[in-house]
């Protein structure tokens, strides 16, 4: 796709923000000033492919990690270290055919799983070279390489409920990794239809987190794992508070995880797959609620984005700039991200190749790219 500009008056530049989406058909490149009210595109990169996740470190804005794959020839993971301007193999040379660290498997024969491919992946906070990945069967890999090299966690996957993890609709999926802040040791993975589960100690052991989850086909209200949850999200600057987005309901947690209790108020729908927290507001988190399981569209299809400043006592549904009339898209749960500037900036692709965007803090959007393909992630890199 050629490079396409949306003209508004000059602002003085402050910084710059990268929107990284990833598509059905391939991925996309955003960039913006501080003040985000012009942006351009580039892409599609790996057109035709469907990159599930792309995301970049949060330390180096150089590096950028992408989930490329297809029915055909399987899964491929690229990286770039120029901000998105090449993506290289080992021999740092851009190649479909011979991609960085694409070796990723594991022995699945003693509880019937398969590696499809990756969902999701979670650089860390400090180091660049390390990154983790999220796969369908659930597990989570980790490297330490720059992603050349990948080794699995097994001790999430060897759970003792291992045998009992049953698949969403989407697959066996291991679709959210959150890093502790703190840079404790604490990481936690969300799975659907498995649930949380959280390590102390940088992934080499795992327990579930599902206490106060309820779900309906779970006869047992104490039950370890079968949730089917969609998104969770650590509050930066509480991190022992933890939102949910599930198969129905919206959660919280302010115990980090150990306990859940529902939020989800005056939402006029519960069901949804996105959840995403104000950088600066503990207390402030944004939903995007769908109509149901089967109605994957927004109620009465009205696209609204809603947010709380109470924790989930009372929710504001945000209107201006978002279609109220005949809208019946769906957005996915990794199609979602907050930058950390003041205020903050939230952005959303939808299965109709819409971006949305808003640069005071939900409280006005604008679309600002259209005709994409069905958006599967957002995510922003401040650089």
């Amino acid at each position: 796709m050629p490079l396409q500009v949306i003209s508004h008056p000059e602002v003085k530049s402050v910084t710059t923000v990268r929107l990284l989406i990833g598509t059905k058909k391939g991925a996309f490149i955003a960039t913006s000033e501080g003040r985000r009210q012009s942006w351009s595109l580039k892409g599609p990169l790996f057109g035709g492919w469907e990159v599930y996740h792309i995301k970049g470190s949060p330390v180096d804005p150089a590096r950028i990690y992408a989930s490329q794959s297809n029915e055909w020839f399987g899964q491929i993971v690229q990286r770039s270290d120029d901000g998105g301007e090449n993506f290289y193999a080992v021999d740092n040379q851009f190649s479909y055919q011979d991609p960085v660290g694409s070796h990723l498997y594991y022995d699945g024969s003693e509880r019937g799983f398969e590696f499809k491919r990756i969902w999701h992946f979670e650089p860390d906070l400090e180091d660049p070279d390390l990154v983790y990945a999220g796969a369908e069967d659930a597990a989570i890999f980790r490297s330490s390489d720059g992603a050349k090299s990948w080794g699995e966690l097994p001790g999430l996957r060897g759970h003792t409920t291992g045998k009992s993890w049953q698949p969403g609709a989407g697959g066996l999926c291991l679709h959210t990794i959150v890093i502790d802040p703190r840079l404790n040791g604490r990481i936690f993975g969300a799975i659907s239809a498995a649930g949380v589960f959280r390590s102390d100690d940088l992934g080499s052991n795992w327990r579930p987190v599902n206490r106060g989850l309820k779900s309906d086909g779970i006869p047992d209200p104490d039950a370890e794992v079968g949730h089917c949850v969609h998104r969770i999200a650590i509050d930066p600057n509480r991190p022992d508070t933890l939102y949910m987005q599930k198969h129905w309901d919206v959660m919280r947690s302010d115990d980090a995880g150990e306990s859940w209790y529902e939020i989800s108020g005056d939402l006029p729908s519960d069901f949804g797959f996105v959840v995403a927290l104000h950088p600066h507001q503990s207390g402030t988190a944004y939903v995007i609620p769908i109509s149901s399981d089967y109605e994957h569209f927004p109620p009465q299809g009205m696209l609204r984005v809603y947010r709380t400043t109470t924790g989930g006592d009372h929710w504001d549904p945000l209107t201006k700039g978002l279609p109220q009339v005949n809208c019946y898209v769906n957005v996915l749960r990794d199609a979602m991200d907050v930058d950390d500037l003041d205020p903050c900036g939230i952005y959303f692709g939808t299965t109709s190749g819409e971006i949305y965007a808003s640069s005071d803090s939900g409280d006005s959007w604008q679309s600002i790219f259209s005709g994409l393909p069905a958006v599967y992630s957002v995510e922003v890199q401040r650089i």
